[in-house]
């Protein structure tokens, strides 16, 4: 992923910060490559549940993965010009969480909940939108669910401009939603559906 332009501009999360961020981000990419590497030589007759090289290899691929995809997810959702909900996902959040002023109650209560990230996501077996939290890089996803938005509250996404006030960045999170991003990501959620019914 290229780094956007625009998440360079926010409203209360500077650029010093979205930099050392971003370099987060590069390392998960570049952890990927060095695991995938390593695990192509890794004794598959060797591996167990206790403990062996392979085991801890595919454990670290997972947390790299989900080090690049959770933010991957969260700088796309970043702008200081994001719009507003659309009427489509306005009227789903209205349906499964009792509206677009519920849902951000909602955001900042699983962001101040979790130890990691919070997520909007939608259930495709359930289909609704609901709100979950991971506590680490690996511990989202809940299977068949599609992240929407991913809000980050690890200490390194907001220590230097907030210090440890994670009530103050995630108001500055929200006030910094890309919601012309997450309309185009709940419009191909929608095609999709759409597309599995017929």
């Amino acid at each position: 992923m290229e780094k956007p332009g625009k998440i360079l501009e926010l409203d209360g999360i500077s650029a010093e910060s979205v930099e050392a961020h971003w370099g987060l981000y590069e390392a998960y990419c570049k952890k990927y490559n060095e695991v995938m590497g390593k695990l192509e030589s890794a004794d598959r007759g060797a591996a167990n549940q206790i403990y062996s090289e392979y085991r801890g290899l595919r454990e670290m691929l997972t947390f790299a993965i989900g080090g690049i995809k959770n933010h991957e997810v969260y700088f796309n959702n970043l702008s200081a010009n994001g719009g507003e909900p659309s009427d489509q996902i306005a009227e789903q959040l209205t349906k499964d969480l009792g509206g677009v002023d519920d849902f951000i109650t909602e955001l900042k209560a699983a962001g101040m909940a979790a130890r990691g990230w919070a997520f909007l996501a939608w259930d495709w077996q359930w289909m609704r939108l609901d709100l979950h939290i991971g506590d680490a890089q690996n511990t989202f996803p809940v299977w068949n669910a599609s992240p929407i938005i991913a809000l980050d509250v690890y200490e390194h996404a907001y220590i230097a401009d907030y210090s440890t006030a994670r009530p103050k960045y995630i108001e500055a999170f929200i006030r910094n939603l890309d919601w012309n991003a997450i309309n185009e990501t709940w419009a191909g959620i929608q095609a999709t559906h759409e597309a599995l019914r017929q």
